[in-house]
């Protein structure tokens, strides 16, 4: 049985809690929470549960062995360190932390110490995420593009900005369905509250070959928008996170090009391009929560000592391209080159 932890119980702390409470070979021991109002519920939900104000009563405990970490993104790298050092294994809420040189050095530390690191890049664990991924290896084609529009009213924060919230999403969305890594970013973008964060802002990658992908996210629409289209040489795909029942559509649509040589004898090639417009389909998709899915694979490696689909890489990974983000951001829309290992220039 995996003892389990979990600190925050704000916003995303009670769905962890939620779904923790029913894996077979977990046990929930403790939530904890610097508001003390916010654990009334767990004393009447889970009287068996444990709260508590201080995290160190956590760590101390033996018979905790993991900790899911959900607290503000500036607590995350010293929460997780402390957990690892410590000895437990960790989930953190996206992104692993606020910056690509402590999300290196929670890597390495779990190395050091045999430990499970585990990222909550949630949108990967979905069904209609993971069909993407397999369509894009397998039916769609040379890909052409991936462009994304992630936008709502609110709920605008106070310590990060639109792309450390929002663009984290569709970053490890495109880090785990992409098959290449890119080689450089741009961003613009702009805030609207003085003194805040960016509230909008339009991410531009660069990949290897003929590969594009474009993000817009925007805390300041008048309607909620989760929309990406992946583009590819033989099909492209329409995700539509709001869709109920088809969240994905598969369209037999593009255009196909020929050479041909000009009549009278001209020597130029001519290219031609036909449209090609054939039927939609909508491919049966698994169901059930992914966050469930997720803590569930997240026990599941700590039992069989392996490494989970997000993992401490793909979570330093996304946050290099946050960082490469915010700088570009506050450089107008200046490039930043990554090179080899994905490291911004």
């Amino acid at each position: 049985m995996i003892g389990m932890a979990v600190i925050g119980y704000g916003y995303w702390g009670p769905n962890l809690v939620r779904n923790i409470v029913d894996i077979p070979h977990a046990q929930l021991r403790y939530v904890c929470d610097l508001q003390t109002e916010r654990l009334a519920g767990i004393r009447a939900r889970y009287p068996a549960v444990a709260v508590t104000e201080n995290a160190d009563d956590i760590l101390a405990d033996p018979a905790v062995h993991a900790v899911a970490i959900a607290t503000p993104v500036a607590t995350h790298y010293d929460l997780a360190m402390r957990a690892l050092r410590a000895g437990k294994h960790v989930f953190v809420e996206k992104p692993l932390a606020d910056s690509s040189v402590r999300a290196q050095r929670l890597v390495d530390e779990a190395a050091k110490r045999g430990l499970v690191l585990a990222v909550d890049h949630t949108f990967i664990h979905t069904g209609a995420v993971r069909m993407m991924r397999d369509l894009a290896e397998n039916a769609l084609g040379e890909l052409y593009y991936y462009d994304s529009v992630r936008v709502n009213l609110g709920l605008f924060q106070q310590d990060v900005s639109v792309v450390w919230d929002l663009a984290v999403h569709d970053l490890s969305i495109m880090d785990y369905v992409l098959p290449q890594k890119p080689v450089a970013l741009a961003a613009t973008g702009m805030s609207h509250i003085p003194g805040g964060p960016a509230n909008i802002a339009y991410l531009t990658l660069y990949f290897p070959g003929h590969l594009i992908a474009h993000v817009h996210v925007n805390w300041l629409a008048p309607v909620k928008i989760r929309r990406t289209l992946l583009g590819g040489s033989q099909k492209m795909i329409v995700y539509d996170d709001l869709e109920p029942s088809e969240k994905i559509k598969v369209y037999d649509k593009g255009i196909t090009l020929s050479d041909a040589r000009a009549r009278r004898g001209e020597a130029r090639r001519q290219q031609l391009i036909g449209y090609r417009s054939g039927d939609m389909t909508a491919p049966h998709l698994e169901i059930g929560e992914a966050l469930a899915r997720e803590l569930r694979e997240f026990v599941a490696c700590i039992e069989n000592a392996r490494s989970p689909l997000a993992d401490g890489n793909a979570g330093l990974r996304v946050v290099r391209l946050l960082e490469a983000a915010s700088r570009s951001l506050s450089e107008r829309g200046r490039i930043v080159e990554f090179d080899s290992e994905g490291v911004p220039a």
